[in-house]
């Protein structure tokens, strides 16, 4: 008997039957690519940007007549990291699917000390790059678009977080990388980001050398309307059952995000057993040891936190959104010091990305981090669930 899948995907390859909706989405960042275009995608964090772009990376027009790459830099510091990851992510990509591009892509990088084996189990040759092996990145970097250059295929690059660039010490990363990417002719780039106000800086002010270099993809939430019914239907496909009003809520709870839904109704199904109805305590249940998870997570999160940080981080977590964050109903509603410290505090934790901003309203960027502020300080998220 097969063992049975769980349909709430939240990591890795989300096959079609599991993948929900963003129909216009897809069509649009395939019509882009596919038509020599460049692309922004716009979405706070854990909306579906990286299951968006593989789900496209999928599609028969892509797969079939493109290489593709993904690479997320969230977590570089450095125009040698980047260069490490991206050096990666293309040669690991190349070896499978073409032996000749990725002996092309080795013979090319010649400012770097790789070294060269043989994987006895997939009977391929193998060619490692460490961090240490690059010494001059900026050199190593031009040769990695050399060999992007010269593909027997056109290429379609996904760079994840690409506001990261921004944060690097190295001076002038955007000319840089925007010099090497307007001289390819059959490369074509996906700049996704979650830091709103950085990345409409990079590619909307004139002063930036990306400034109107790609098209813009602002990513929502999928509507309630599309979300609930897709939910419903794959726990009545597995012979379980759920109230649609229970789905309506979790929906409101995490204001249609994508992930922090996924992930509550992935452990939501995982507790309702075949036959039976999932409840609301259920959901209790599920949100409840999902914040648990990350218990130890959020405290040493909280720690790093100076304390006039905090206080203006415990207001926005007790509001959910902020739209006045200035204003001096809320600065007197939650006790805060004045109009300059929470300006101070604002700036910190969206540098953080602690916090983020949509159209001037703020909130927890991490909405289970949210719930966990408030769930320590006496405000359990059934409060107004």
């Amino acid at each position: 008997m097969p063992k049975e899948i769980n349909p709430f995907v939240v990591t890795g390859k989300i096959e079609p039957d599991y993948f929900c909706d963003r129909v216009q989405e897809a069509a649009r960042v395939v019509k882009t690519l596919t038509n020599r275009n460049n692309l922004v995608i716009i979405s706070p964090r854990r909306m579906g940007k990286t299951g968006l772009i593989r789900f496209c990376f999928e599609k028969p027009a892509v797969k079939e007549e493109y290489y593709t790459f993904f690479v997320d830099i969230l977590h570089s510091t450095s125009l040698k990291e980047f260069t490490y990851l991206l050096g990666r992510e293309i040669y690991e990509t190349l070896l499978p699917r073409s032996r000749k591009m990725a002996q092309l892509f080795v013979q090319t990088l010649k400012s770097v000390n790789g070294k060269f084996g043989f994987d006895p189990i997939s009977n391929l040759p193998s060619f490692s790059i460490e961090l240490g092996d690059i010494d001059r990145p900026e050199y190593t970097l031009e040769e990695i678009f050399r060999c992007l250059s010269t593909a027997d295929k056109p290429c379609i690059v996904a760079i994840d977080e690409f506001q990261q660039i921004a944060k690097y010490p190295e001076k002038n990363i955007e000319a840089l990388l925007r010099t090497h990417i307007q001289q390819l002719t059959n490369c074509y780039f996906i700049f996704a980001g979650s830091e709103r106000h950085i990345i409409q800086e990079m590619f909307l002010s004139t002063a930036r050398p990306f400034y109107r270099s790609a098209d813009i993809l602002e990513l929502n939430a999928i509507t309630q309307d599309i979300y609930v019914p897709f939910i419903a239907r794959h726990f009545n496909t597995a012979g379980r059952f759920i109230e649609k009003e229970l789905i309506d809520r979790v929906y409101q709870l995490f204001k249609g995000h994508t992930f922090y839904i996924q992930k509550t109704f992935n452990e939501a199904f995982a507790d309702t057993p075949p036959g039976e109805t999932c409840t609301l305590d259920m959901l209790y249940n599920a949100i409840d040891n999902l914040i648990a998870y990350n218990d130890t997570i959020f405290r040493e999160i909280l720690s790093g936190i100076p304390e006039r940080q905090k206080e203006v981080l415990y207001a926005i977590a007790r509001e959910g959104e902020v739209t006045g964050i200035t204003s001096a109903k809320f600065i007197k509603q939650h006790k805060l010091l004045s109009t300059s410290s929470v300006q101070s505090a604002v700036c910190k934790l969206l540098e953080k990305d602690i916090i983020t901003v949509v159209n001037k309203t703020y909130s927890v960027s991490d909405r289970f981090f949210a719930l966990w502020i408030n769930s320590i300080y006496g405000k359990r998220y059934n409060a107004w669930f």
